[in-house]
């Protein structure tokens, strides 16, 4: 699927000579359109194209035409696309992968085919240590940094004995990483599900004999939509607390699973209520164009966008020289809708984290309420082992 952002012929042409004016930057946007996933997707593309429709077609005041493909969740997929978009259209500058298995097959081959690569979700610990890379920015987090702060605050709040959870590819193990790091009880179950499951009763089944205090689980999309919901309906949400990181109670995995999640605490550097004027903007906006309230993903996919931006205004939307359009990337010129961002020596974030619950609305439904900030100007535990 092409987004064309290009005007007419006739209002492209210059006044002088006739000539046409530059073609439009292409940005190749790799990303999760299907699957019970394919939400993920659709809210980072959505993201991104709102901060395009807002410019009129433009990032930075340059026309850019922005190509999306679905990856369906699959690392071989996902490469075939970023091969496509290099080799048939000659992207420099590429985004969108929602899952860090596809982030490990498509990244590193991109950034040294001299493409930028600019993530809107996926932070696996390889691409922000050892595996850093100079063509290689991310604009949301690193994997671990969201559950490192619910670890945090089940710290402060007194947990003694959690029981984790979170599907078994690098985000799950990042996850379960991040959170140990910073909780500091004990551990009453570590368990790796299936990438995709839908049924956890055996799970649910072990962790009830496990008798934990509390619950730690990263299950992002539909997972976690089937995890909340048969959790609920063993009864478990009224025996033991549940945690996890905002990728479990995103706006539209709220909408599918109701009450069954009030009360739960999550991590999360960005919240639909946090009080900025470029937050108040984007919501206000997002809710405009597509009638719903943002999530997490889409707050990401509107972020590089304004990064995006940021560089191609500075560059004057040339990328003959890509070291250039790098070095207006790392001043993360932009203003973010979570408040103060800039990057770290790795070109990953450093920026307040919080956490958030679940409440009841008045009129209906849930929403997520920030609750305190856990982490200030927080940076991953991976830039020391980059070497840039």
């Amino acid at each position: 699927m092409r987004i064309s952002l290009l005007v007419s012929a006739l209002a492209a042409l210059c006044l002088g000579g006739g000539a046409m004016a530059a073609a439009p930057v292409k940005i190749g946007m790799v990303t999760t359109l299907s699957t019970k996933a394919g939400y993920l997707g659709e809210d980072i593309r959505d993201g991104f194209k709102l901060a395009m429709d807002m410019e009129k077609g433009k990032l930075g005041g340059v026309p850019v035409d922005l190509i999306v493909d679905d990856d369906g969740r699959k690392p071989g997929k996902g490469k075939q696309i970023a091969d496509r978009l290099m080799q048939r259209e000659g992207v420099k500058i590429m985004t969108g992968i929602v899952f860090s298995n596809v982030a490990m097959a498509v990244v590193p081959k991109v950034v040294r085919e001299e493409v930028i690569y600019i993530s809107p979700n996926a932070g696996p610990s390889q691409l922000a240590g050892k595996g850093c890379h100079e063509n290689y920015f991310n604009v949301a987090w690193q994997n671990d940094n969201l559950h490192e702060a619910v670890g945090q605050y089940a710290t402060d709040a007194g947990f003694k004995n959690v029981y984790m959870l979170a599907p078994n590819y690098p985000a799950g193990k990042d996850a379960l990483a991040g959170f140990k790091r910073f909780y500091k009880g004990g551990v009453a179950g570590e368990v790796y599900t299936k990438l995709g499951q839908s049924d956890y009763a055996a799970e649910l089944a072990a962790l009830r004999a496990a008798g934990p205090d509390g619950v730690f689980f990263f299950l992002p999309g539909g997972m976690g939509i089937n995890f909340i919901k048969q959790y609920a309906q063993a009864g478990l949400n009224r025996q033991i607390p549940l945690m996890g990181p905002a990728f479990s109670f995103d706006e539209r995995l709220l909408k599918a699973v109701g009450d069954a999640a009030v009360g739960v605490v999550n991590g999360s550097q960005w919240s639909q209520d946090l009080d900025n004027e470029a937050n108040r903007t984007f919501v206000a906006a997002f809710r405009e164009a597509y009638g719903r309230t943002p999530t997490l993903y889409a707050s990401q996919g509107y972020d590089a966008a304004r990064l995006i931006g940021s560089a191609l205004q500075a560059v004057g939307g040339d990328l003959s020289d890509l070291g250039a359009f790098r070095e207006a990337l790392k001043r993360a010129d932009f203003v973010s809708v979570r408040g103060p961002f800039r990057f770290g020596s790795n070109q990953h974030p450093i920026q307040d984290i919080y956490v958030r619950e679940v409440v009841k609305l008045e009129a209906g439904g849930t929403t997520n309420e920030t609750r305190k900030k856990v982490f200030s100007e927080h940076r991953d535990a991976y830039a020391a082992e980059c070497a840039m």
